[in-house]
C-alpha cells in the first residue's frame, strides 16, 4: 500500500514560497486552512477547501508575511502552529531567535519572544485547559517555556546538556513534554513538579533519572 501510494493529480496548491519549506501545520478546528514557513523567512497561509467544486482545483494562499512585511522573520522559519482551539491565532519560530505570536485576522505580532540562542523548534499543548505554555527548544540545553497570559519566557526546565532540538506536548495530559537534544537523550518532564524530569531515554535504554544531575530541575528567573 505504501508502495502504491503517489501524489494526488486533481489537487495543486498555488505555488508563494520562492526557496525551500521547512514547516506546515493544518488547523485542528476546521482542518481548513494550512500554514507553511520557509527558508527565507515567509508565512503563508492557504485556504485548503475547494471553492470552486471543481474535480481539478488549486489550493489559494489567503495571505502572505513576505519579505516585504514590517514583521517577516529576518532567518529562516523553523516551525510553525496555530492555536489549538482558535484559528484566529498561530505561532512562528525562527532562526533569528525569535517566537511570534500572530494575530491571524490583523496578520500582526501580538506578541514577540526573543532568545540568546537559534530557536529550533516550538509546540503547544492540543490539549490543555489550565496553562497557555509554549515549550521552546534553543541552542541552550534549556527547555524554555513561554507563557502566552502573563507575557514572561522565564520559566526553564534544566537536565539537558547541548541543544534542544525538538519539543512535543502529550496529546493525552497537558503536563507532560517530550523534549530531545543533541546529546542524543529524550526526556520526559511533568512541568508541574519540582524535579521536572520523569525519565530520560537514550539510544540504549530508558531509566527513571534518580541523580540529581540526570533528574533536572524546573527554574523560574
Amino acid at each position: 500500500r505504501v508502495l502504491n501510494l503517489e501524489l494526488n493529480k486533481d489537487r495543486d496548491v498555488e505555488r508563494i514560497h520562492g526557496s525551500g519549506i521547512n514547516t506546515l501545520d493544518i488547523e485542528p478546528v476546521e482542518g481548513r486552512y494550512m500554514l507553511s514557513g520557509g527558508c527565507d523567512g515567509v508565512i503563508v497561509i492557504y485556504d485548503l477547501e475547494n471553492l470552486s467544486r471543481k474535480p481539478s482545483y488549486t489550493c489559494k494562499a489567503l495571505c502572505t508575511v513576505g519579505r516585504s512585511h514590517p514583521d517577516v522573520h529576518r532567518f529562516s522559519v523553523e516551525t510553525v502552529q496555530w492555536y489549538p482551539h482558535d484559528t484566529g491565532m498561530f505561532t512562528s519560530s525562527s532562526f533569528d531567535k525569535t517566537l511570534k505570536i500572530w494575530d491571524t485576522n490583523a496578520l500582526q505580532p501580538a506578541d514577540v519572544f526573543h532568545f540568546e540562542g537559534t530557536v529550533y523548534s516550538h509546540h503547544m499543548s492540543p490539549v490543555a485547559t489550565n496553562h497557555c505554555l509554549v515549550a521552546v527548544g534553543t541552542r541552550s540545553p534549556k527547555v524554555q517555556l513561554c507563557d502566552l497570559k502573563s507575557g514572561s519566557s522565564s520559566h526553564i526546565l534544566q537536565g539537558h546538556r547541548q541543544e534542544v532540538l525538538a519539543v512535543s506536548w502529550s496529546p493525552r495530559n497537558e503536563y507532560v513534554l517530550a523534549t530531545a537534544s543533541a546529546d542524543s537523550r529524550v526526556k520526559l518532564w511533568d512541568v508541574r513538579r519540582a524535579s521536572g524530569c520523569l525519565c530520560t531515554f537514550d539510544q540504549h535504554n530508558g531509566e527513571k533519572s534518580k541523580a540529581s544531575s540526570e533528574a533536572g530541575n524546573t527554574e523560574c528567573n
